[in-house]
């Protein structure tokens, strides 16, 4: 949940995590974000608004996970209903799965400010 937030938001607060739908407890949130962090999938990057907060986005090591969340987007659209705007997602990989991670890795990777 937390690498598929990141993929589409390209960089997300602790409260951000917490108002997603998933409904995440806190200890598990911060857990979580530990080990992804630990394991360099995710960085923490000053927040420009708030000393108090941090933003949370990918590593390179994160965004090569994406080739597996779109394969698992597919298996999802094959067995279950999924909604609107995530079926005008999966139509554009269908198209062109290569051409749409490649576009879509470039663009996630103009966000990272820390590589690990």
């Amino acid at each position: 949940m937390l690498i598929r937030d990141l993929m589409r938001l390209k960089q997300c607060t602790y409260s951000d995590f917490l108002k997603s739908a998933e409904k995440i407890a806190t200890n598990i949130l911060a857990s979580r974000l530990l080990m992804l962090e630990e394991n360099g999938l995710i960085s923490k990057l000053d927040h420009p608004e708030s000393k108090a907060k941090v933003l949370y986005t990918l590593t390179k090591k994160g965004i090569d996970l994406l080739p597996i969340l779109i394969e698992m987007q597919l298996w999802v659209d094959k067995y279950y209903t999924v909604p609107k705007e995530q079926k005008e997602i999966i139509k554009a990989v269908k198209k062109d799965k290569a051409g749409f991670i490649k576009a879509q890795k470039k663009v996630l990777s103009d966000g990272i400010k820390v590589e690990h």
